[in-house]
């Protein structure tokens, strides 16, 4: 199938509004509110401009369980600083373990790995593990505000684990095991947990990846752990079985805003920035988007391929709150094949089944034809091109409806997406989402249609973080996202919002680097590398690459006291940042040179870099005056130029 930007792949059915949840949901608003719209476009106007009227529906629609009433909405309007529901009182994981329309004997957690056999969990055995696990945390001491932390894969037992610390009260953060300990310590060092829930090692493809020696490590650095409780997954000694106790499942009523979990930026400026977000905003985007734009509910099982270490973890696990059953996959997407979490499918039975576009393309480059009856298909983790929409259409399946999807760890949801009520458009991501006043804008701060901009979002929503760990006054927050347009959230992509909502997100406006869907952040890099002895400093840029969805990382490095960079060296980096990151950070490439170019205030710039490697002229790419030592940008033009011819042309 030969397609182009725009091309219509799918179109809503005729009955959509009698079918779907966002109809069902327009009809509520209707009979309740006494409200009409006549299309999605309306319906979107509505929700960004009367933000007390949306969410309280939204709140309402979905029988939000509360223990004390919200005295409004939302108190204030201006960003950041928005207080919404003040008054409520309410938990996420009695919200998540209603399961509306899963039976007590139905399955709810489906999960697959390749560290072990599968596991099914009815609702009653969700609840149960909950029970279990809440009372034995709660018998360690831990109690409302406590922060629990699990070094531990896509399973059912961090599920567990994540709703029972919520139960609490407390507090939950994850890292996946393939994290190395350095990455872990420079999280969780900052947010102290009281436990330390970690697995011995886990299995990936054929590979058995032993992490006692990273669980001590991370152990030793967090004097603040008072208990390490192990999950037994590659032997079978363990201690999570005996988080148990005789107390009754309950939930520590708190605020809208009290604090759920801690996400964590990619780094790239410094420390990764420990996000916390609240039990209100997460329940109420979750309940908005996965049951009116995914159209979720009971009868479907819900999939997405994900770590612990990432944001769509956190996005999928809140699917029962909608009524949907949850498939987990741990261990390696690519093995034996392509086809392992396509044939997942018909295994557990999958009805929506959501990835990263770099799988996508991949499975397109390997040929792969899955063939397979889906309601619906998610994509995420970078820009989709045409093809891979082609693709899914012409290999997959043509009655399904394909929703890319972008947002971020920041707001732990997608802003622009799909809706049952919306075509797609091959490249392009249909809309905004609901609720979710994205804009662009110009370098001066004026929106723009139909032009290149910066992301914003100039209305609040619910799930925008409660604040930064360890930032009382609220600064590290306004710099991150409100320093640049005062009183508008700048996300840092590149948008094009067309006349009709029609989105395209071309990549990220910062030096954020995006290998296979995964952001990485460079301040990770250097930490390892420039603590090397043999290293004086280095640079990290990241590549886009036809036909490769992994793209190229580059590594350039000064060696330190007029040393040479040697295949030796280069070797030993690999293994270093293997080692203490994860092999996404492994370069494609390490080169020498004499200086990293850096600004008068020191910084470094891996942006200029990145845009002259790409053909840009030096005296485009960056401005010379602000550069502390611009002939190091030299080198790196003469690279561009070797790249350029020695680069293979078209076939």
């Amino acid at each position: 199938m030969t397609v182009t930007t725009g091309t219509v792949l799918w179109e809503p059915p005729a009955d959509a509004r009698q079918t779907s949840r966002i109809g069902d949901y327009l009809a509520w608003l209707e009979r309740e509110r006494g409200l009409t719209f006549a299309d999605y476009a309306a319906l979107w106007e509505w929700s960004v401009t009367d933000l007390s009227g949306f969410w309280g529906s939204i709140w309402e629609y979905f029988d939000v369980v509360a223990h004390d009433p919200p005295a409004a909405v939302l108190d204030g309007a201006e960003m950041p600083g928005v207080r919404w529901f003040p008054g409520a009182t309410l938990n996420y994981a009695e919200n998540v373990l209603r399961m509306p329309g899963i039976g007590d004997d139905e399955p709810a957690v489906l999960a697959y790995s390749q560290s072990r056999e599968a596991i099914t969990w009815t609702a009653r055995q969700l609840r149960e593990q909950v029970r279990r696990v809440r009372a034995g945390l709660k018998a360690r001491g831990v109690g409302r505000g406590d922060r629990v932390a699990a070094y531990a894969p896509n399973i059912p037992e961090t599920y567990a684990l994540m709703l029972a610390t919520a139960s609490l009260g407390a507090i939950f953060s994850s890292c996946a095991p393939e994290f190395g300990s350095r990455s872990v310590i420079d999280r969780w060092s900052q947010i102290e947990p009281k436990v330390l829930v970690a697995v011995d090692g886990y299995r990936y493809g054929d590979k058995s990846v032993d992490r006692r020696a990273e669980v001590e490590k991370i152990r030793a650095s967090l004097p603040s752990v008072e208990h390490v409780i192990t999950i037994g997954h590659l032997a079978e000694e363990e201690d999570f079985s005996e988080l148990t106790g005789p107390d009754e499942l309950a939930f520590e009523p708190v605020p809208f805003d009290h604090p759920l979990y801690v996400l964590y930026s990619s780094g790239t400026t410094g420390l990764p920035k420990p996000i916390v977000h609240g039990h209100g905003g997460i329940l109420l985007e979750h309940l908005k988007i996965l049951a009116l734009h995914h159209d979720l509910g009971p009868s479907d099982r819900f999939f997405w391929f994900t770590t612990t270490g990432w944001m769509m973890w956190n996005y999928l696990v809140s699917g029962p709150a909608v009524g949907a059953a949850i498939v987990l996959f741990d261990g390696n997407p690519g093995w034996p094949g392509l086809h392992t979490l396509w044939d997942l499918v018909d295994t557990a039975g999958i009805t929506y089944f959501g990835t990263s576009a770099p799988f996508l393309m991949a499975c397109r480059k390997a040929g792969l034809r899955p063939d397979k009856t889906l309601k619906g298909v998610g994509s995420t983790g970078a820009p989709l091109p045409p093809e891979g929409f082609a693709w899914v259409y012409e290999a997959v399946g043509r009655d399904l409806q394909l929703l890319s999807l972008s947002g971020g760890t920041d707001v732990c949801t997608g802003f622009v997406g799909g809706a049952p009520l919306l075509p797609v458009r091959a490249g392009v991501i249909s809309g905004r989402s609901l609720g979710a006043r994205v804009e662009a804008y110009d370098p001066a701060g004026e929106p723009v249609v139909g032009e290149l901009g910066e992301l914003v979002i100039t209305a609040p929503m619910p799930s925008m973080p409660v604040g930064f760990w360890n930032d009382p006054d609220g600064s590290r927050y306004r710099e991150a996202y409100f320093g640049v347009f005062p009183g508008v959230w700048r996300h840092g992509d590149w948008i094009t919002i067309g006349a009709d909502g029609a989105c395209v997100i071309t990549g990220r406006s910062d030096a954020t680097l995006n290998r296979g869907g995964v952001r990485l952040g460079t301040s990770e890099f250097y930490s390892v590398v420039e603590g090397l002895p043999e290293i004086a400093e280095a640079l990290v840029v990241h590549l886009d690459k036809a036909g490769d969805p992994n793209g190229e990382l580059l590594l350039f490095v000064v060696p330190a006291d007029g040393g040479e960079v040697d295949d030796a060296l280069r070797a030993k980096i690999a293994r270093e940042l293997r080692g203490s990151l994860s092999p996404r950070h492994v370069p494609d490439q390490i080169y020498a040179v004499r200086a990293v170019p850096r600004t008068l205030s020191a910084k470094k710039l891996e942006v200029p870099v990145k845009r002259i490697l790409t053909g840009t002229p030096v005296e485009s790419a960056a401005a010379r005056g602000a550069l502390a030592n611009p002939e190091s940008l030299t080198a790196f033009a003469e690279l561009a130029r070797e790249r350029a011819v020695t680069r293979p042309g078209p076939d």
